[in-house]
């Protein structure tokens, strides 16, 4: 049975509303990924910007993928790169990390539309303390293909024997699928766990209506035949399960709670790396569970 996860509206300021599809109180994760939010579209006037300031990370690695707009990133280990649509940053927290997502300085004065993801994918439990590091892929080395009459960009993983070049830390699968009106497609059975998002209108997974903005998570080890009566993007996440269960505090993620409190306690003190060039910083929020 298709389960059906949506989303819960969180209000992240400057204008920025996102849809938190992940964790979810009936589902934490869906293979290795445990947070998916979906932002916008929202249309910016000149002089209101994204402007995501620095903030730590610990226990994961970090995907921002955009349908519309630009970002910039930066972070302690001195990366500077601008995201756009179809490109993939895989930013590795391991032991930690700091970055900042702001809008770029050509768009600042300008009227323009921002539309994406924000993913966290758990990092295996023998590289949570790893070493941090960054990669940009840009889009042209994820360029889109025909497969079942649908335009398929394979971001992360192995399908429809392809490789992405993006080097995930444990079997991972994330798709961006353009599907035609009334044309099905059959979505393999690509790892043990996936799921399916559409972006911008529903579609049918074996005949079970998925409304747009609903993350609907197929059964263990099983595929789908995918129809929209409109032409849809969808977006498909999944892998192999974390190796034990992840907790969650703010920006950090750990399979062990005292290393939650002790990463909380690291940026109350400022001990994390500073990103370069930058000067403000998110507090961390009061009031944690910890």
């Amino acid at each position: 049975m298709l389960l059906k996860l949506a989303g819960h509206d969180k209000d992240l300021g400057g204008g920025l509303r996102v849809s938190r599809l992940l964790p979810a109180l009936t589902r934490r994760t869906i293979g290795p990924f445990v947070f998916l939010d979906h932002f916008g579209p929202v249309d910016f006037e000149p002089g209101m910007n994204i402007d995501v300031r620095p903030h730590p990370h610990i226990g994961l690695a970090t995907v921002t993928y955009l349908f519309e707009g630009a970002l910039v990133h930066r972070d302690s280990l001195g990366s500077v790169q601008r995201i756009e649509p179809g490109a993939i940053n895989w930013m590795c927290a391991g032991g930690g990390i700091v970055h900042s997502e702001r809008t770029p300085p050509d768009l600042r004065t300008q009227r323009h539309c921002v539309h994406g993801l924000q993913l966290w994918v758990g990092l295996p439990q023998a590289l949570q303390e790893s070493a941090p590091s960054f990669a940009h892929t840009p889009a042209a080395q994820l360029a889109a293909f025909t497969d079942q009459g649908a335009q398929v960009r394979l971001l992360v993983g192995e399908a429809f024997g392809r490789r992405s070049p993006v080097q995930p830390a444990s079997p991972t699968i994330f798709l961006a699928l353009r599907l035609k009106a009334r044309t099905p497609f059959v979505l393999p059975a690509l790892a043990p766990e996936l799921a399916v998002y559409p972006i911008g209108n529903g579609v049918t997974i074996d005949g079970a209506a998925l409304a747009v903005h609903t993350l609907g998570v197929l059964e263990d080890g099983q595929g789908g035949r995918l129809e929209a009566t409109e032409d849809c993007t969808v977006i498909v996440i999944g892998g192999a399960a974390l190796d034990g269960p992840r907790f969650l505090l703010w920006n950090f993620v750990s399979s062990r709670k005292a290393r939650l409190q002790r990463a909380a306690d690291d940026w109350r003190l400022q001990r994390f790396a500073v990103v370069p060039g930058e000067t403000e910083y998110i507090p961390l929020p009061e009031n944690l569970p910890l």
